[in-house]
């Protein structure tokens, strides 16, 4: 009986060389290797796509892969016949590559958020109607163990129908001020944290709620970094930059001559565009909040509170959901901020703790196993790699996997905060988008 013939390989480029990207360029000149082709790498700077295909040699005995400036982009599309396009750049360009993609007609696989505003997420959800393509957005946060085990739970109808969710996130000052001291501190690229870092969160909770979220009113404010904040409280706010200053005890100065990953892809690299990674986190220029607080009513009728802190002692989330039937209590801890950057060191930090409580309304208390996975963030980027690269991917039963639409439905909710920072109103969606239509449901949504 004669064999099938194997699936042809997946022509992918990348777009965006910077940290981002490291993670897939590593599944696909490794674990999928034989049904992806990495034919192109693509950024604003020679010396950050020079440094990871040092890496494809060394690493993975994979061949250097053709490399194309920013303004090659479409050119690039055309010579390596590329059907697959992998965003990982500046959030606020994210929309202007994918609608170039779409058009050439290339499936889009971007990072997370999938654009920065209404407009731009729009244009993407015409641009797909029109290919007949695909955007697909890696929320990697869904695929891990813990994640799917609080969705499976709630989807059981264990403790009713969920009426309201409580989220408290938490950044350290390891992980939360980095974002102050890169592009990130600029809302008009990043989107700010809520839209950067939150679209994982609203997502989660879309996710696991399988609501679309309808009105957000929220408030947020620049309570710890910066210039005025960093006189009040004592800390440096000379300099503009932290490397090859002497900073003494510094808890906040990142060296990125010390760390030979950081020193390669941006130290060495800022002769080409001038792009700085160690600003002073209490120096000029933040437009973007680090303590945010957040409501969000469903269509579903549930309600959510957020609040996100950019400035803490440790790393983390706590989510309780109350539904008619009982409660449920989920709790993820990471380092404390005292946790030094060199990877040797770091690794030294204890693991992170999870737990997992059920609360029925007439029963004792359960205390739910968490099962863990190998793997980057939790055991999740194995799994959403093997989805995305995979010539034959498992079968996806818990409805983990996102197109643009849910995309949409959790980045508009960042954005709709961020108008009601400016104007102290509450905003419906439908009156920033028309993407999530008039549906209930997420997995309604592509």
């Amino acid at each position: 009986m004669p064999q099938p013939s194997p699936s042809p390989q997946k022509r992918l480029v990348v777009v965006g060389t910077g940290s981002r990207c490291r993670t897939f360029l590593d599944s696909v000149a490794g674990r999928f290797r034989d049904n992806v082709k990495l034919v192109g790498l693509c950024d604003t700077n020679p010396a950050r796509i020079a440094y990871h295909n040092r890496r494809l040699v060394e690493e993975h005995g994979h061949p250097e892969v053709a490399a194309f400036a920013a303004g090659e982009f479409q050119a690039m599309l055309r010579e390596t016949r590329a059907d697959t396009v992998l965003v990982t750049t500046v959030d606020a360009t994210h929309h202007t590559y994918i609608l170039q993609a779409l058009a050439a007609g290339c499936d889009c696989i971007t990072e997370k958020p999938m654009t920065t505003g209404a407009e731009e997420s729009d244009a993407i959800h015409r641009a797909v109607v029109a290919s007949g393509r695909s955007v697909r957005v890696t929320f990697n946060c869904r695929w891990s163990p813990a994640a799917t085990l609080v969705r499976r739970l709630l989807a059981s109808g264990a403790i009713g129908e969920v009426q309201h969710v409580q989220m408290e996130y938490m950044l350290n000052t390891r992980h939360g001020a980095d974002y102050f001291r890169r592009w990130h501190r600029s809302k008009a690229a990043s989107g700010g944290l809520l839209v950067h870092k939150s679209t994982h969160h609203f997502d989660l909770v879309n996710w696991w709620l399988d609501a679309i979220p309808e009105t957000v009113f929220g408030f947020g404010k620049l309570a710890f970094y910066g210039r005025e904040n960093g006189k009040r409280h004592g800390f440096r706010t000379e300099g503009e930059r932290t490397t090859g200053i002497a900073t003494g005890d510094d808890p906040f100065a990142l060296k990125l001559d010390a760390d030979p990953r950081l020193k390669a892809l941006y130290f060495d690299a800022e002769a080409h565009d001038g792009y700085l990674r160690d600003r002073n986190v209490f120096g000029s220029g933040i437009d973007i909040e680090d303590s945010m607080s957040v409501l969000v009513r469903y269509r579903t009728g549930a309600v959510l509170t957020y609040s996100l802190n950019a400035f803490l002692p440790r790393e983390g989330m706590h989510v309780v959901f109350n539904g008619t039937g009982g409660r449920l209590e989920y709790r993820e801890l990471g380092a404390a901020h005292l946790v030094s950057t060199n990877p040797e060191e770091a690794a030294d930090a204890p693991e992170k703790e999870f737990s997992c409580t059920l609360h029925p309304l007439f029963g004792k208390p359960q205390q739910i196993e968490v099962p863990r996975a190998e793997g980057g963030h939790n055991g999740a980027d194995p799994l959403i790699h093997e989805q995305l690269f995979s010539a034959t991917p498992p079968p996806e039963k818990e409805g983990r996997s996102a197109g643009h639409e849910q995309g949409a439905a959790s980045l508009l909710v960042g954005v709709a905060a961020n108008h009601c920072f400016e104007t102290g109103l509450p905003v419906a969606l439908s009156s920033l988008s028309g993407t999530l239509g008039a549906r209930t449901r997420l997995h309604e949504l592509v």
